[in-house]
C-alpha cells in the first residue's frame, strides 16, 4: 500500500505516456489481518478508514486518495475535501457522502465518534454527483468518469473497486483503444520492415 496518493506524488511524462507514483516513504507491504497506523496519508486525501482510525484496511485506501484527485479534476475543484483538520476532513466527506453510509461503516466496524466530531458530523443525506458538475466542469464529466467516481469514493472500503477491477472500468475504454492502435501499428511496421 502506498498510503500518501496524491498530486505532489503523481509524475507524469506526456511524450512517452508515462506516470509514475512516488515517495513510497509510509508504504507497507499488505498483510491480511494485519493492523496497521492511521496516521498516515496526506490530509484531503486520507480515506475515511483512517479518519476513524480504523486500524484494519487495505489497498483500497489508495482507490479513495486517487477518488479525491479524481473528483478535484473533473469537477475543477482541487482540493476535493478540503478540511482544516482530520475531524473536519470526515465532516466535509460526509457533507457529500451522507452520514447513512458513515454510521453503518462505523457499526460494521465496532467504532464510535468522539462525541465532539459525532455532533460536527451532525445528519446530512448523500449528493447526487450531478450536484456538482458545472457549465465550466460539464466536458470532464461523462457518465463513466461520474461512475468511476462512485466506484472510488465509498466510506466502506471494502465496498470500492479495486486496482485490478479500475483498470478495466468504461472510463479507461478509450486509453486501452489507443494502446492496442498504436501496438497494432507498430506489428503492421514490424511486419512491412526488409526482409533478411
Amino acid at each position: 500500500m502506498h498510503r500518501d496518493v496524491k498530486p505532489n506524488n503523481v509524475c507524469i511524462d506526456h511524450r512517452r505516456r508515462v506516470l509514475k507514483l512516488i515517495d513510497w516513504g509510509l508504504a507497507e507491504f499488505y498483510h491480511p489481518d494485519t493492523s496497521y497506523n492511521a496516521r498516515v496519508a496526506s490530509r484531503y486525501f486520507k480515506g475515511p478508514e483512517l479518519l476513524v482510525e480504523l486500524p484494519f484496511y487495505d489497498y483500497r485506501l489508495d482507490m479513495w486518495s486517487l477518488g479525491c484527485m479524481l473528483a478535484g479534476i473533473i469537477f475543477m475543484r482541487e482540493p476535493f475535501f478540503k478540511g482544516k483538520d482530520n475531524s473536519d476532513q470526515l465532516v466535509r466527506i460526509v457533507r457529500v457522502l451522507g452520514t447513512d453510509d458513515l454510521n453503518d461503516y462505523l457499526t460494521k466496524n465496532d467504532l464510535k465518534l468522539p462525541a465532539a466530531l459525532e455532533a460536527a458530523v451532525r445528519r446530512h443525506t448523500k449528493k447526487p454527483w450531478s450536484t456538482f458538475v458545472t457549465p465550466q466542469n460539464a466536458h470532464l464529466c461523462p457518465p463513466e468518469a461520474i461512475d468511476f467516481l462512485d466506484r472510488l469514493l465509498r466510506i466502506d472500503h471494502t465496498q470500492r473497486i479495486q486496482a485490478r477491477e479500475a483498470m478495466q472500468h468504461p472510463y479507461f475504454d478509450c486509453v486501452r483503444a489507443e494502446a492496442e492502435a498504436a501496438a497494432a501499428a507498430t506489428m503492421t511496421a514490424a511486419a512491412d520492415g526488409p526482409c533478411p
